[in-house]
């Protein structure tokens, strides 16, 4: 969140963030509050200084004999005390009001982040392996269609357990899955990274504390109970994001600069309501309800972010790299910039099996695969993160970053389309291959039940 003394100093720069963010908040109510507040706290300061010189006095009176004098004094300390009450209150209620609004404020872009109005404004920074594709079938067939030829793939019966959006991999699918996953920790590993294995429900306040909360509460998976009931002190969310439980493993604590930068990363599943809202995307496996994801998050100090967040940039790079799938970078602009993000790269790879509006002129589409992030000290404000420079100094604010490396399904996607062979076949990525027993080609499996039957007909 940003500071109130910020807001308080810079509300120009504020609105201007508003603007440019595309977000609607009532700052001048923000500004009013504060000012309010701050009053209040100074007229309390003034009326306590006054109680205590007239308190010290009443002994006083008492033991010159001055009586009448003295009752006036209890009876201005008396209202002094009921009007001390009345400002704490009064301000105890704006504080609280204070500090909801505030978490509605969105983070300040970066100087550097181009002007936008949406995604149709992001800057593609470059292509990396577009230029040495590998020969594809005249007809690419889409990852749905040839996910069910093979049975690697089955929604209907992912809808039939659990509702749309949900899938089924099954055998050489399913094996791919796991393939990718432990090949992008080996990967993270090497670039030293620490595993971390998070749990998978966690609390509204590890939510507030990444910024989901109050503004994406809609999107969340609630474990027992309505999303109404959001704030209640025992309550359970599944993760959207491993980057929730890992950042907030820190909440509330002051670490030391020898421990920074801190690189942890973790695979999860994560589960969002908001997946099928793009008409475009609800076939298939690239926007559904839970996905596998390896999520890399790191905690570092403020004037060595922005190197970081280019090191963080190449080490989720390095998964398509090694994969050799074509993929290309886009900087965010401020209208597509997220609520907490003060810079974005996002990470797309190129799968060719279906024509889009925006794929490029061979055909095919983007899909974002990572979004790699730096959040200033925004997440770290929210989720009282510190660390300490040196033993003898004020602690002040982390940085965090991080960057997904990267969500599985829609490698999956990419490679069951970029690698499909003429006759139906899918080659394995030749980095992939160790991880699936030394297995090149993905050739499918026989489809089982009486439906099966139906298909052969």
């Amino acid at each position: 969140m940003l500071s109130r003394q910020f807001v308080r100093e810079n509300p120009e720069t504020v609105r201007e963030a508003l603007d440019n963010k595309g977000v609607e908040v009532d700052l001048d109510r923000i500004l009013d509050v504060d000012e309010e507040w701050r009053d209040l706290k100074a007229e309390g300061d003034d009326l306590r200084h006054e109680r205590n010189e007239v308190s010290s006095k009443i002994g006083r009176l008492k033991q010159e004999g001055r009586e009448e004098e003295a009752e006036d004094a209890i009876e201005r300390s008396s209202e002094l005390k009921e009007r001390i009450e009345e400002v704490e209150e009064r301000a105890d209620e704006l504080e609280a009001e204070l500090e909801e609004r505030l978490l509605e404020l969105p983070q300040i872009p970066h100087e550097s982040v181009p002007i936008g109005a949406d995604e149709s404004e992001n800057v593609e920074r470059r292509r990396e392996l577009f230029d040495d594709r590998r020969d594809l079938p005249e007809e690419v067939v889409p990852h749905y269609d040839l996910g069910e030829e093979l049975d690697i793939l089955d929604f209907e019966r992912g809808a039939k357990v659990s509702g749309g959006g949900f899938y089924f991999a099954k055998g050489d699918g399913a094996r791919l899955e796991h393939a990718l996953v432990q090949f992008m920790l080996d990967v993270h590993r090497e670039q030293d990274y620490v595993d971390v294995f998070p749990p998978i429900p966690v609390n509204s306040a590890s939510m507030r504390g990444t910024g989901q909360f109050p503004k994406f509460t809609e999107d969340a998976y609630r474990l027992g109970g309505s999303n109404e009931e959001a704030y209640d002190d025992d309550d359970l969310w599944l993760l959207p994001t491993a980057e929730v439980p890992v950042t907030n493993m820190y909440r509330d604590e002051i670490l030391l600069s020898e421990d920074l930068p801190l690189k942890h990363q973790a695979y999860s599943p994560n589960f969002r309501r908001e997946a099928g809202e793009h008409g475009t995307e609800t076939r298939g496996i690239v926007r559904v309800h839970q996905f596998n994801k390896v999520e890399m998050v790191n905690f570092v100090e403020p004037d060595e972010s922005y190197e970081r967040f280019e090191g963080l940039v190449e080490e989720a790079e390095e998964v398509l790299r090694r994969l050799e799938l074509p993929y290309r970078i886009l900087e965010m602009c401020t209208g597509d910039l997220g609520f907490t993000q003060a810079k974005k790269y996002d990470l797309e790879v190129w799968a060719p099996g279906d024509d889009m509006e925006d794929g490029p002129a061979v055909g095919g589409r983007w899909l974002e695969v990572s979004s790699v992030s730096n959040f200033e000290d925004f997440q770290a404000r929210r989720a009282g993160i510190q660390y300490r420079p040196e033993k003898h100094e004020s602690a002040e604010y982390v940085h965090t970053l991080n960057g997904s490396g990267l969500a599985v399904p829609r490698i999956v996607v990419a490679i069951l389309e970029y690698y499909q062979n003429e006759d139906g076949t899918v080659d394995v990525p030749e980095a992939l291959q160790p991880y699936m027993g030394g297995q090149e080609v993905i050739e499918g499996g026989e489809k089982v039940g009486e439906s099966a039957l139906g298909a052969q007909d």
